[in-house]
């Protein structure tokens, strides 16, 4: 595996089309399409469609290697993507607390519960 700090991958802009372009024919295959992510790697470059899961890549040892780190960040992606926002999370959480729970007494204005609200002992 590749050293973190030793690629570089990113989402491919239509900047990139030319070379996802090249790329697609030296592996004998059709172009990415969809969202892809693009990795380099000392000249070696790689592509992955998080649309369908398609790879096209130059074919020599890094190459694989980036493949490898391409799979894992698409993964990321996958997982970041499913995961559900904070305030929703939040909201569920708190509807789930909230359930069954009975009101709070009425407080008067120095502080004290009034006390036709408070609960009687049996």
């Amino acid at each position: 595996m590749l050293a973190t700090n030793a690629y570089h991958i990113r989402f491919a802009t239509a900047a990139d089309a030319d070379t996802l372009t090249r790329l697609a024919e030296r592996d004998s295959q059709g172009p990415l399409a969809g969202r892809v992510l693009i990795g380099r790697y000392d000249g070696t470059a790689a592509a992955l469609s998080l649309d369908d899961g398609r790879v096209i890549a130059d074919r020599s040892a890094h190459g694989n290697q980036l493949v490898a780190a391409l799979r894992i960040r698409a993964g990321a992606i996958e997982a970041f993507e499913a995961t559900p926002s904070l305030a929703d999370r939040l909201r569920a959480a708190f509807a789930s607390y909230n359930r069954g729970a009975t009101p709070l007494p009425a407080v008067s204005g120095d502080g004290h519960p009034e006390e036709e609200d408070l609960p009687i002992a049996a």
